[in-house]
C-alpha cells in the first residue's frame, strides 16, 4: 500500500492562469508559499518561505479563476507529481507540482474571498472539489459540511491560530 497526499495551507503568489485543454477542459496554475519559523544554532528566529506549484483540473479550475486572488489565504489537498522535460540546453529536467483534489479558500471578505463568500457562507470560506457546483460547497457558520448551507448571521472570521496544525 501506498499514499501520495498533500495538504498545505498557505497563500497565492499570484493570480491563477488558466487554460483549456483541446476538449475543453479547464486547467489552472498558481503558486502557493508555506511558511516556517524556527530558531538557529544562535537562538536567531528564522523563518523559510516555499512555493509550491498548484495544478487544478475542470470545474475546480474554473472556479480558482474566479475567486482566487493574489495573496488569498487556501487550503488545498491533493497530491505530488513529478514532470520530465528537457530544458533548452537539452537537459533532462524534473519537476515538481501539487495537483490539486479540492481546496477551500480561507480567510473574510479582506482576504479577496469577498466574492466567493457573497453567496451561503458570508465570506468565511467556500470549498471547491468533486467536480460539484461551487454553490452547494459554500462553508455554513458551523463548518458542517453538506445540506443547504444556508447559514443565519455571518461566519466566524478564521484566523492563523485557527488552524489545528
Amino acid at each position: 500500500m501506498s499514499v501520495n497526499k498533500v495538504i498545505l495551507v498557505g497563500r497565492l503568489g499570484r493570480d491563477p492562469e488558466t487554460r483549456y485543454t483541446g476538449g475543453g477542459q479547464a486547467v489552472a496554475n498558481f503558486s502557493v508559499a508555506t511558511d516556517e519559523s524556527y530558531k538557529d544554532k544562535n537562538g536567531e528566529r528564522q523563518k523559510r518561505t516555499e512555493w509550491h506549484k498548484i495544478v487544478v483540473w475542470g470545474k475546480q479550475a474554473e472556479i480558482a479563476q474566479q475567486y482566487l486572488k493574489k495573496g488569498s489565504l487556501i487550503f488545498i489537498e491533493g497530491r505530488i507529481q513529478s514532470r520530465e522535460w528537457q530544458d533548452k540546453e537539452g537537459q533532462k529536467r524534473t519537476s515538481f507540482e501539487i495537483v490539486a483534489s479540492n481546496f477551500r479558500m480561507l480567510g473574510g471578505r479582506a482576504e479577496g474571498a469577498a466574492a466567493a463568500g457573497a453567496g451561503a457562507s458570508g465570506g468565511a470560506g467556500a470549498r471547491a472539489g468533486g467536480g460539484d457546483d461551487f454553490e452547494s460547497h459554500a462553508a455554513p457558520a458551523d463548518d458542517s459540511y453538506g445540506g443547504g448551507g444556508a447559514s443565519s448571521g455571518g461566519a466566524p472570521e478564521i484566523s492563523d491560530e485557527d488552524i489545528p496544525f
